[in-house]
């Protein structure tokens, strides 16, 4: 059986031309593309050749009958989230062939962002693609499997951002994965938000936008 077609908004780069990077936003639970591609408008000056999408979840979602989700919630089992993004993986991986192919870009313009459970997929699929992707940012998530890890120094680049009073995924599970991944040899930057509950302030926005383009720049030759 094949993996579900995904598809969602997209914006070309801000600068015109051919893009030179493919940053993919992955919703959360409830919502769909819509949600995050606005946040390529605000990066744009940031990364004037990249180009956005952010695919709808394959899934209805169970709870919001006019929203997507990437899985099933599982109220915290950690064993049920990690099969949930398993069956998921697929219909995103299939995207992101597709998208790098439509655009002539190799794996290494890729860059991945998510937000909470899609900070869990972008997560599990960035850290499992060969070749990997460029960047992984990651907003209010957590890491739901270790399978598969890349080896020390052959990863991406990955920044995690979580509110310190976050209500619906506490900011214990950011330390989690920094500590995880840290021991899997796997360098994590990361920032708490201050008094900021499930969502993206200014400042973590501005630092994504940093990161990716940080990462972007060690990665990726410039045209000519």
């Amino acid at each position: 059986m094949s993996a579900p077609l995904l598809d969602g908004p997209r914006l070309p780069p801000a600068g015109g031309g051919a893009p030179r990077q493919l940053v993919v936003f992955l919703h959360g639970y409830g919502a769909d593309g819509n949600d995050l591609i606005g946040l390529g408008r605000e990066w744009a000056r940031d990364l004037p050749h990249a180009a956005f999408v952010s695919p709808h979840a394959h899934e209805p979602c169970a709870m919001s009958p006019m929203g997507r989700q990437w899985f099933d919630l599982s109220m915290g089992d950690m064993s049920i989230i990690a099969d949930g993004v398993q069956r998921a993986a697929p219909a995103l991986e299939a995207f992101l062939d597709a998208e790098l192919k439509r655009h002539s870009l190799p794996a290494s313009a890729l860059g991945l962002v998510g937000f909470s459970q899609g900070t869990m997929m972008a997560l599990a699929v960035g850290l499992t693609r060969n070749p990997p992707p460029a960047v992984i940012v990651g907003y209010s998530g957590a890491l739901a499997t270790l399978e598969a890890l890349p080896a020390p120094g052959e990863g991406p680049a990955i920044l995690l951002v979580h509110g310190d009073m976050d209500e619906v995924i506490p900011v214990e599970a950011l330390y989690m994965a920094r500590e995880m991944l840290g021991q899997a040899g796997l360098p994590v930057e990361w920032h708490v938000s201050q008094g900021i509950g499930h969502g993206i302030d200014s400042e973590g926005l501005r630092l994504g936008g940093a990161f990716l383009r940080q990462a972007f720049a060690n990665t990726v030759s410039p045209a000519p």
